[in-house]
């Protein structure tokens, strides 16, 4: 089985010689079976044929999938001592450093990092593979298959290219072809004639931040958002757009992308679908308002671009793009940075944590770090009622020093905004 990487996979591939991993890290207490986890990973192959897939050149330097049925190609794993509570975070950043090698081994590896009782384990991905929500879905059927082996998890139907994820109505249009078709020929025309230094920002040492709010906190701010109806993704992107104006000044651009899930707009692509395509919107503050307006009128925002989001168009767009593909991979990599950083809440993760042979103590949020221009990114996801926060970024875009204050901003500003209000309800009560 084989089929060519699309657009947007071939773009966070580049030339397979720079990591773009995406680490998933959860915290397990129990005991668990090296031939247990083996076995677990096993069934998720046979279920999931893109994780059984190499990369694979033709005669033209186009890259293929190509799946791998033999018994050697199996996900690596990694198991390292564990010596405290925070080594987890130590072995996700050198994940991110640690190359795949797509053209003998699978685009998913583990990292168990192994103690008594209690173990942390990595999920590692290329991002070229998945998305966050693909690599959820096979962490669910990790935890079900090592607390019972013989779960069936079904088996999952591949997407075997743009015919299987845009309707036939919208591909075989007449109108849709030649629209999306001449945007993206434009497109491929803008970037061959953008001027493009050769020289990248100096990255320097990446780093990741990490917090958590508590139960209690947690349920406060999903209250707070319900009671003024906008939603947690809206209040925290405008913490974080305040948190870098207030740490970065005249530094801060006043601008963050947020990934939208392709799910939410194409129901042929279901969550346990091996898929990396996303879709994006970008935000700003006004500064003539005042906090909570801000969040108001941002939540007007998110609805109404989101409502104009068109996954279908921007693919097709997307595919009449090839022969541009370096010039854009360039314009990323080289182009100078315009936004404080990409940010994305995974929401409630609805994983149980409770299992006949375990219990999911965490599962943080994940992190990721790729070579295409500014890699500072902000993710939060909630799990067992508690928010949790990974902040990475490098040395080079964003100082150690500015992303810490950052972290206490938006901790400062949400409290501000949150507690208070909630003490004078109390109070009046």
């Amino acid at each position: 089985m084989k089929r060519k990487l699309l657009f947007g996979e071939r773009m966070l591939y580049g030339d397979g010689k720079g990591p773009f991993n995406i680490v998933i890290p959860f915290k397990i207490r129990g005991e668990i079976k090296e031939d247990d986890l083996r076995f677990a990973l096993f069934k998720i192959q046979k279920k999931h044929p893109w994780l059984t897939a190499a990369i694979r050149f033709d005669e033209d330097k186009r890259p293929w999938f190509v799946t791998n049925l033999t018994e050697v190609f199996k996900i690596p794993i990694r198991i390292v001592e564990r010596l405290s509570d925070e080594h987890w975070e130590q072995e996700s950043t050198a994940e991110w450093k640690t190359l795949f090698d797509a053209s003998t081994a699978p685009l998913c590896r583990i990292t168990w990092i192994k103690g008594n009782q209690v173990s942390e384990i990595l999920m590692v991905y290329h991002h070229c593979l998945c998305d966050g929500t693909a690599a959820l879905s096979i962490l669910t059927e990790l935890l079900q298959l090592l607390d019972d082996p013989d779960t069936d998890i079904g088996k999952e139907i591949p997407i075997m290219g743009v015919k299987d994820v845009i309707p036939a109505k919208v591909l075989n249009s007449y109108h849709s072809r030649i629209k999306n078709g001449l945007i993206g020929k434009i497109a491929t025309l803008a970037l061959w004639m953008i001027p493009i230094k050769k020289v990248a920002v100096e990255r320097k040492k990446d780093f990741m931040i990490r917090w958590k709010f508590d139960q209690e906190f947690t349920t406060d701010i999903i209250k707070f958002c319900k009671a003024n109806q906008f939603t947690v993704n809206t209040l925290l992107s405008a913490a974080v757009l305040t948190a870098f104006k207030a740490v970065r000044k005249e530094k801060a651009f006043n601008k963050i992308s947020l990934p939208v899930d392709i799910r939410n707009f194409n129901p042929i692509i279901k969550k346990d679908h091996i898929f990396a395509f996303g879709l994006m919107i970008v935000l700003s503050l006004l500064p003539e308002k005042d906090f909570l307006e801000n969040v108001k009128t941002l939540q007007k925002e998110v609805n109404d671009k989101s409502a104009k989001l068109n996954p279908y168009s921007l693919m097709m767009m997307m595919e009449a793009c090839h022969p541009a593909l370096k010039n854009f991979t360039n314009f990323l990599k080289y182009g100078k940075s315009s936004n404080d950083c990409m940010f994305s809440n995974l929401g409630k993760i609805d994983i149980p944590h409770q299992y006949q042979h375990f219990e999911i103590e965490s599962i943080y949020s994940p992190s990721v770090m790729g070579p295409l221009g500014n890699t500072t990114t902000m993710i939060a996801s909630t799990y067992r009622n508690q928010m949790d926060f990974t902040f990475v970024a490098s040395e080079g875009y964003l100082p150690f020093v500015e992303a810490e204050a950052i972290k206490q901003q938006v901790i400062s500003i949400l409290k501000s905004q949150i507690v208070q209000p909630i003490e004078v309800l109390s109070a009046i009560a």
